[in-house]
């Protein structure tokens, strides 16, 4: 008996030390996906200064920007877990704003390839939406983001301790965490003009994110936020076939759908969506009516 005991210690004690050989491996190899460098040249595009390049940009932020950042873009707590604390960074001048310190080139390449002036990547900010950007758009939003007065506001960096190092080093973050390795580098695409029309609604679905939840077809997925719930079907395989386009605007206007249902704000952002104007939310609906009829995938 004494021996069997004996050899069952030797048993846990070996089983113990290898998940804690594991954990470390784990942890620094979090460790290194959360340092790691990128060299991402920033595209050079000019950034305007006229007030109507600005109003433009003004449209863009509240339809994109402020349900993380605030309407002040002061930000603020994002993410704040047991294993990670993450915060929506100050985009204004003031103190503890980035944008006191961020050139033109800075804010392309954070916005556009998700890298900080460091050249690490940034965290959740959803850069690999914001790729879709059209140059001009994009340095609207950077016009109208330095114009914005100065808010004095300290953020915290991104803190994972050695629990929230070994989880990135174990795939648990693959996807919308480390958002300069989700990037695409390679050619942009076309840009449709502006126009209620499939094309553009499509370049609206694109940068705004909603295959991130809905799917890459669109017919039903989850965002990677553990606390995400199913997302819905979109295309006239889901309810949306029997909606109007009214029907749709005021769904979006509201945060109330067709059903009499009420949109959480956490898991479906129409509180800044509601930003859209009427021409911008009737392309959407046109390109959401225009896919192929798929049935709902279930994550």
């Amino acid at each position: 008996m004494k021996k069997f005991f004996k050899w069952l210690g030797i048993i846990l004690g070996s089983l113990v030390a290898l998940i804690v050989v594991i954990f470390i491996v784990l942890a620094l190899k979090g460790y290194a996906s959360l340092t790691r460098s990128y060299d991402v040249p920033a595209d050079q595009i000019s950034i305007p200064t006229d007030a109507e390049s600005i109003a433009r940009g003004v449209h863009w932020v509240k339809a994109e920007c402020i349900g993380c950042h605030g309407d002040d873009l002061s930000g603020g707590v994002f993410f704040n877990a047991p294993f990670a604390t993450i915060d929506a960074k100050n985009l204004t001048s003031g103190k503890g704003g980035i944008g006191a310190t961020f050139t033109d080139a800075d804010w392309v390449r954070v916005l556009r390839h998700g890298v900080d002036p460091t050249g690490r990547s940034v965290f959740i900010m959803p850069a690999s939406d914001f790729w879709y950007f059209s140059n001009q758009d994009l340095a609207d939003v950077i016009a109208y983001v330095k114009s914005v007065p100065p808010v004095d506001k300290e953020t915290r960096q991104p803190n994972f301790n050695l629990l929230g190092k070994a989880m990135v080093g174990a795939g648990m973050f693959s996807k919308g965490v480390l958002v300069a390795q989700d990037i695409k580098q390679n050619t942009r695409p076309d840009f449709p003009p502006v126009g209620v029309t499939t094309e553009y609604g499509m370049y609206l679905v694109n940068l705004s994110g909603c295959r991130v939840c809905h799917g890459p077809n669109l017919s039903g997925g989850k965002s990677p936020d553990p606390t995400a719930i199913n997302a819905p079907n979109l295309t006239p395989g889901g309810e949306l076939i029997a909606w109007q386009e009214a029907d749709f605007i005021k769904t979006i206007r509201t945060g109330v759908a067709q059903s009499g249902h009420k949109l959480d704000p956490k898991q479906m952002p129409w509180e800044h969506f509601k930003n859209f104007s009427d021409d911008e939310l009737k392309a959407i609906f046109m390109y959401l009516q225009s896919q192929p009829k798929l049935e709902t995938t279930v994550p």
